[in-house]
């Protein structure tokens, strides 16, 4: 059936060409490489990652074939994932974009930090830089949104100019059961 609005940004130009790093200050947002396993196996084996996350990474291959879909979903165009890199190398994080609607223009952040670099203002610098470039190649809105009990992600929307726009009941099932989402979204025009 034909629409009666062109997609909001043309399709194909994610998946048409190479995933981008991103410069984000000191910090830079590199696509995910197999090499970076390891760093994934030790991020879903912290405690605080598993509480606020769903999916599990239980071994090296694990890690391995999740990298494997980050890329996928590139090419797919329905979700773009970064190592964040402090200078040196050292992967300290991860800052996405998932759930890719080219058509409607938007799509949701999603980030986690590595306990060591935890309280650095890394995860809102990551979110930042990832805001504009998503911006700049033409999405509208980008979402996030978080459980009204993780605190810390609360203060990195914040830091990174998301406005808070409501709470979502019962919206998320952690292993602790139904949690409500804070919902938080810029859109893009705001400053």
């Amino acid at each position: 059936m034909p629409r009666r609005t062109d997609p909001v940004v043309p399709v194909g130009c994610l998946g048409n060409a190479d995933q981008p790093a991103i410069s984000a200050g000191d910090l830079l947002l590199r696509p995910w490489a197999r090499t970076d396993a390891d760093t994934l196996l030790a991020a879903f084996s912290d405690p605080a990652i598993q509480h606020w996350h769903a999916r599990t990474v239980d071994s090296r291959p694990e890690a391995v074939a999740l990298i494997g879909s980050y890329q996928q979903a590139w090419r797919e165009e329905t979700a773009a994932q970064w190592a964040v890199a402090e200078p040196g190398g050292e992967v300290t994080g991860r800052i996405a974009l998932r759930a890719i609607d080219l058509v409607q223009g938007c799509a949701e952040v999603a980030y986690w930090v590595l306990p060591a670099a935890r309280g650095r203002g890394i995860a809102a610098t990551a979110t930042k830089a990832v805001s504009g470039w998503a911006f700049g190649i033409g999405l509208h809105r980008l979402e996030l949104d978080h459980s009204v009990a993780n605190l810390a992600s609360c203060r990195v929307a914040e830091k990174a100019g998301f406005a808070y726009e409501g709470t979502k009941r019962g919206a998320a099932l952690h292993t602790d059961g139904w949690h409500d989402m804070h919902l938080h979204a810029r859109i893009s025009g705001d400053a």
